[in-house]
């Protein structure tokens, strides 16, 4: 039986005072650097950015929010985490600046949404992840096949596949226990579709929830549990998941930052977005500050927040699409 559990916030003061030290260090350019928006230095404005989506991207977001509100604090920034689903059903709404996602908004369905809504958007892609498979520390698997996390997670297993040996006999005697992201969630859309072949095709009779730390509380606290999510909250993990190398034909890979940006870690290696409604940063500076600042300082928010960070093609690929479609 499915149990929505209730979402969780993340701390992000710590991991902000991490990052402003990295951008120091790296000699980055921080809100309060002389200049104008369109190359992050702040331009003293004031008023407030709403984002909402995907919980995988933000952690990402909210520490770009974070550091902009030492600099300047008159501007105030909400983050979300209703899942990339739900993020894009408010943004087309014109209900937010931002949405994050874990996906490409969906062409058939979001698309017309937003030209139902009058909003117009830019795509920015602002990290890279591994979509990782994590167990509790201890657990005796250490690989797993494609093949194998369809057997767990296909409709047909719904009530059927129960025990790590049903899926195959070299695993323990143990009770399966699954957790996994809710359907609004754009993590839950790639997974299905890359792994189940259909978009939205999943057993139903798992653990869910749009909050991706009370995944990784259910998998670690969990005997033979078994879950997914975004790279770096694994990363934020390691002493009590292990994360499984993936098999998709050609071996084990690891998830990591070289196979993700590499592409050998297929197929669960996947770009994250932001999107920007254009009528929002051509009108709001605080929007306009807010991004300007984000992906001028990109690289090194996404490695002090352990992401994968953009390799230089994606990073002049996002620069330029800011600089030319905002």
């Amino acid at each position: 039986m499915i149990r929505n559990l209730t979402r969780r916030a993340l701390a992000p003061t710590a991991l902000a005072a991490s990052l402003a030290l990295t951008l120091a260090a790296c000699g980055g350019q921080s809100a309060g650097d002389e200049g104008s928006g369109s190359d992050g230095g702040s331009t003293g404005a004031s008023g407030s950015v709403a984002i909402d989506g995907s919980s995988t991207v933000f952690p990402l977001s909210d520490a770009a929010a974070e550091l902009l509100s030492e600099e300047n604090p008159g501007i105030k920034v909400t983050v979300g985490t209703s899942g990339t689903g739900g993020g894009f059903e408010a943004f087309c709404a014109d209900k937010t600046d931002i949405s994050d996602a874990s996906r490409p908004i969906d062409e058939e369905e979001e698309v017309p949404l937003c030209k139902e809504g009058g909003v117009d958007y830019t795509e920015l892609q602002v990290a890279t992840d591994a979509l990782t498979v994590v167990v509790p520390k201890d657990f005796e698997v250490d690989c797993i096949t494609t093949d194998q996390l369809k057997t767990m997670w296909e409709p047909a297993a719904q009530g059927k596949i129960t025990n790590w040996n049903q899926v195959d006999p070299s695993f323990p005697d143990t009770e399966l226990s699954l957790f996994g992201p809710g359907t609004d969630s754009g993590t839950f859309d790639y997974f299905t579709d890359e792994i189940n072949g259909e978009e939205g095709a999943s057993r139903s009779d798992y653990e869910s929830s749009e909050d991706d730390n009370v995944i990784v509380e259910g998998v670690a606290n969990t005997e033979g549990a078994l879950g997914y999510f975004g790279f770096s909250y694994y990363e934020e993990n390691a002493e009590t998941l292990k994360a499984l190398e993936v098999d998709s034909g050609d071996g084990c890979v690891a998830p990591s930052v070289e196979s993700a940006q590499s592409g050998e870690y297929t197929p669960l290696s996947r770009p994250l977005f932001i999107y920007v409604n254009k009528q929002s940063y051509a009108d709001k500076a605080a929007v306009k500050e807010y991004v300007d600042f984000y992906i001028s300082n990109l690289v090194d928010i996404a490695e002090a927040a352990e992401f994968i960070p953009l390799n230089d093609d994606q990073l002049a690929k996002t620069q330029s699409t800011l600089d030319e479609e905002l």
